[in-house]
C-alpha cells in the first residue's frame, strides 16, 4: 500500500478530503434543524448518515480501487450495464416516489439512487469500449453505434423516472467524450448528425408529451426567473429564499451555524441548496475560494486524464471531470436562477448518500489512472539507462 500511496495525485487526494470534511460540517449545520423539526430524528440524523457514506467511499476507494488495474474493467463492464439497466427499469415497479420522481430504492435504512451510479457505468463502458476500439483500429461509424445506443437507453430510463438533472448530466458526459475521443472528421460529423436529429426528437417529445414526462412539480421548476416575485408560489419560494441566505452572508458571513434560513424556509437545505446557506455562515469570500477549490481538483483530474497512457485511462478521467463540472455548473447556476432548478447536489458538500459514494469512486479511478502512469513513467525511464 505504501508504494501505492507514493502514487497517488497528493494534491488531488487532500483536496478530496478537505471537501469531504467541509461537508459533514456543513451538513451538520444546515440540517441539525429540519431533522428534529421536520423528521422527527436526531439533530445529527444525517451528519452521521453522510458520515457512514463518506467512510465505505473511502474504504473502498483504499481497499479495492486503488488496487485494482483498470485494465481489468473490461470484466466488469457486461455486468455493469446489465445491473444499472435493470435497477432503473426495476425502478418503474419498486422505486420509492420522493418530489415527484420515482428514483430510490428504499432498503431498510438505506436509499439507494441508480441514477447516481449510472453515471460512472457510462464512464467507465465507455472508456472501457474506445480503448478497445482503437486497439483494433476500428473507425467506422456503425461501430459508435452500439455504445451510443446503451447510453440513450439508459437516458431514456433516467428521464422517465422523471429525473430531468440526472439525465441532462448523462447526456452531457456522453456528448462530450464522444467529442472528445480520436474519430475521424466524418464520423464526428455523422455523431452531430445524429445528435441533432435525436435533439429534435426530444424537443418534439417534450413539446407534445412533456406533461407525461415531467411531474407537475418538475414542470414548475422550468419557472426559473425573477423567483421572488413569486415567493408564495412554489416556483419561487425555495430559489427567493436561496437569495435571501446569500444576502444575509454578505462578504464574512453570519457565522457557522448561524443561518436563518435552515430554520425551514429552505425546505431542502442541506442538499440542493447547501451552497447558498454557506454563503450565509462562511461569506462570499470563503464561498469563492471554494468554488477555486473546485476548480483545482478539476484542473488536477484533467492533468492526470492527458498524462495518461491509455485511451482508457484518458476516458476515466475526462468522464470523471465532467461529471464534477456538469454537476457543480447546474447546481451553482440553478440556486442563482441562471437556469432551471433541478435537484442536482453538489460534489462532497451536498448531502446524499449514492451520489457522493459514486463521486468518491471515480476520484479513487482517477487516483489508479494516477498511479498506472506513474508506474509506467518510471518503467521507461528505468528501460532507458
Amino acid at each position: 500500500m505504501k508504494k501505492l500511496f507514493a502514487k497517488l495525485d497528493k494534491p488531488l487526494l487532500i483536496m478530496t478530503i478537505l471537501y469531504s470534511i467541509l461537508g459533514l460540517i456543513m451538513i451538520f449545520s444546515a440540517s441539525s434543524i429540519s431533522a428534529v423539526v421536520r423528521y422527527n430524528q436526531n439533530s445529527s440524523y444525517f451528519f452521521i448518515r453522510q458520515a457512514l457514506f463518506i467512510f465505505a467511499g473511502f474504504f473502498i476507494g483504499f481497499v479495492f480501487i486503488l488496487r485494482m488495474p483498470t485494465s481489468k474493467y473490461k470484466v466488469f463492464v457486461p455486468l455493469l450495464l446489465i445491473g444499472i439497466i435493470a435497477s432503473l427499469i426495476g425502478l418503474r415497479m419498486y422505486g420509492q416516489i420522493s418530489n415527484g420522481a420515482q428514483s430510490w430504492y428504499k432498503l431498510g435504512p438505506i436509499n439507494i439512487q441508480p441514477t447516481e451510479f449510472a453515471k460512472s457505468v457510462v464512464i467507465i463502458y465507455l472508456a472501457v469500449f474506445f480503448n478497445t476500439q482503437i486497439k483494433k483500429k476500428q473507425t467506422k461509424p456503425l461501430a459508435f453505434i452500439k455504445p451510443l445506443s446503451i447510453c440513450v437507453v439508459i437516458f431514456a430510463l433516467i428521464l422517465l423516472q422523471p429525473d430531468l438533472g440526472g439525465a441532462l448530466i448523462v447526456g452531457g458526459i456522453v456528448f462530450f467524450i464522444f467529442f472528445g475521443i480520436p474519430m475521424r472528421r466524418n464520423n464526428k460529423a455523422l455523431f452531430v448528425k445524429v445528435l441533432g436529429i435525436g435533439a429534435i426528437i426530444a424537443g418534439i417529445a417534450v413539446m407534445y408529451f412533456g406533461n407525461n414526462l415531467l411531474s407537475d412539480y418538475q414542470l414548475s421548476r422550468l419557472q426559473f426567473k425573477e423567483p421572488c416575485t413569486r415567493y408564495m408560489e412554489e416556483t419561487g419560494y425555495q430559489v427567493c429564499n436561496g437569495f435571501i441566505a446569500i444576502h444575509n452572508g454578505g462578504l464574512t458571513g453570519v457565522g457557522l451555524g448561524n443561518s436563518t434560513q435552515k430554520y425551514l424556509y429552505l425546505p431542502e437545505a442541506h442538499t440542493d441548496f447547501i451552497f447558498a446557506i454557506i454563503i450565509e455562515e462562511l461569506g462570499l469570500i470563503v464561498s469563492i475560494i471554494i468554488i477555486l477549490g473546485y476548480a483545482y481538483m478539476l484542473y488536477r483530474i484533467l492533468k492526470i486524464s492527458k498524462e495518461a497512457e491509455t485511451l482508457r485511462g484518458s476516458i476515466l478521467c475526462y468522464g470523471t471531470f465532467l461529471f464534477l463540472l456538469l454537476h457543480i455548473l447546474i447546481n451553482l447556476l440553478g440556486i442563482l436562477a441562471l437556469i432551471p432548478l433541478t435537484g442536482v447536489p453538489l460534489p462532497l458538500l451536498s448531502y446524499g448518500g449514492s451520489f457522493n459514494l459514486n463521486v468518491l469512486f471515480m476520484l479513487f479511478v482517477v487516483q489508479r489512472v494516477a498511479i498506472e502512469n506513474k508506474t509506467l513513467k518510471n518503467k521507461r525511464e528505468i528501460e532507458a539507462l
